[in-house]
């Protein structure tokens, strides 16, 4: 009903009147906000719904004036920002504050009015509607401030190091004998680091809530293996076998998830293959864990989570994965070209003993290059079966001796499931 009224009214402005409208409508936002936080605030502040549009009228003129010059806007901007110091350094000395979003956010209407009269409407109204945004936001983003650790910005830094700074400088093209291309190689690190990360945020993000079986979710997806060998030891101390073997199950089960998300991002011949049997054993591991779980025990009562991962984004982590990455691509290389399957699905039983990330992330890249497709596949079943076992005499080791039986069986069972594709792979 109201759009073709506008639509007529734009049609008799003249263009630059369409302008002017909408650099006092942007800037009025601004003031109006700043005006709201002056009310409740007895101390002496810049500018309001009056100051803030004028100073975006000074910009659009001096921006027609000039033709669209950029020198005169700047001199203008600097002529503006010389005001706004002096208002600041007037506010310093008569109230002492140091908060200078004000001052800032009449800058911003400055450059939001010269970018209108470019006809630059989408990026003037988005960073007028952004600073509006954290302007509101003050107490919510300080309070955020103070929730955060300075490790975990430290941590937050080396992810970006990872994958903005690192990632696009390396060369993606093949280099040696084993074509080992250092983009992709790297692009590997940042995925496994990344749900790693991920993983690890979400543990911290909701510290002190949900019990062991959280903490079961959220380690599988992180490390299963370290998560078994802590559960372990805690179950050590608790008389809860059910419970720590049924969580200890449902690590495992994220696990499968985890090497499915992986795969799929690398290699989708290999994800066809391999994305039934790891749904059906992530489905199935973590549906008999959780019912395990809540078998009787002779003590009973929630267990809070004791668990908190470290770090999964050391720079000498991910140099050390990155290492071990080539080493798995150019021994699947070899093991392939002198020993065929065989040897292949050696080399995957040996590595289940300690990580199978680097192995696993090897396959992708080898599967359909240097190996079969349907032999990569059968390789990664056998190292998450090896790795399965391996987990399974953790836990039998670390913990209590009902408690690590009921792991090492259960885990035994999933790593015989986990190797009952092989029945069709090996065809």
């Amino acid at each position: 009903m109201y759009w073709p009224v506008l639509t007529d009214l734009y049609r008799l402005l003249p263009p630059e009147g369409v302008k002017i409208l909408l650099v006092l409508f942007l800037s009025f936002l601004t003031g109006l906000e700043r005006e709201e936080r002056r009310a409740g605030n007895e101390q002496l502040s810049f500018g309001g719904v009056r100051t803030f549009p004028l100073i975006g009228l000074i910009a659009y003129g001096i921006s027609l004036l000039s033709g669209g010059e950029i020198l005169p806007v700047v001199f203008g901007f600097a002529v503006v920002a010389g005001f706004l110091m002096l208002s600041y350094r007037h506010k310093l000395q008569t109230s002492g504050l140091p908060g200078v979003t004000t001052e800032m956010s009449a800058l911003t209407v400055y450059v939001a009015a010269a970018l209108v009269y470019r006809d630059q409407f989408w990026i003037a109204t988005t960073l007028t509607v952004a600073s509006t945004m954290l302007l509101e936001l003050k107490v919510g983003l300080e309070g955020l401030t103070k929730r955060i650790p300075p490790q975990e910005i430290l941590t937050f830094t080396k992810f970006l190091l990872l994958t903005a700074v690192i990632l696009p400088v390396l060369p993606n093209r093949g280099f040696g004998p084993y074509d080992i291309n250092p983009s992709k190689a790297w692009l590997v690190v940042v995925a496994v680091s990344t749900v790693s990360y991920g993983s690890y945020v979400i543990q911290n993000l909701t510290k002190g809530q949900g019990g062991v079986m959280l903490a079961g979710l959220l380690g599988g997806a992180y490390s299963s293996t370290v998560t078994t060998v802590v559960l372990a030891k805690r179950a050590a101390r608790e008389n809860r076998p059910h419970l720590f073997s049924g969580t200890t199950l449902v690590a495992s089960g994220m696990m499968y998830l985890r090497l499915a998300g992986l795969v799929s991002l690398f290699n989708g011949h290999l994800i066809m293959l391999l994305g039934a049997p790891f749904l059906v054993l992530a489905t199935a591991s973590l549906g008999l864990g959780w019912l395990w779980s809540r078998l009787p025990d002779a003590t009973s009562g929630e267990v809070a989570r004791e668990f908190e991962p470290k770090n999964p984004l050391e720079m000498r982590a991910a140099l050390f994965f990155a290492a071990l990455f080539v080493a798995m691509l150019v021994a699947t290389h070899l093991v392939v070209q002198y020993l065929g399957r065989a040897g292949v699905y050696s080399l995957a039983a040996v590595m289940g003993v300690t990580d199978v990330d680097p192995f696993i992330m090897g396959m992708t890249q080898a599967a359909g290059a240097t190996a079969p497709v349907h032999v990569a596949a059968s390789g990664i079943l056998i190292a998450a079966a090896s790795n399965n076992l391996v987990k399974g005499i953790y836990a039998w080791w670390f913990s209590d001796r009902k408690t690590g039986i009921q792991s090492a069986c259960l885990l035994a069972a999933l790593a015989v499931a986990g190797l009952s594709p092989l029945l069709w792979l090996m065809r």
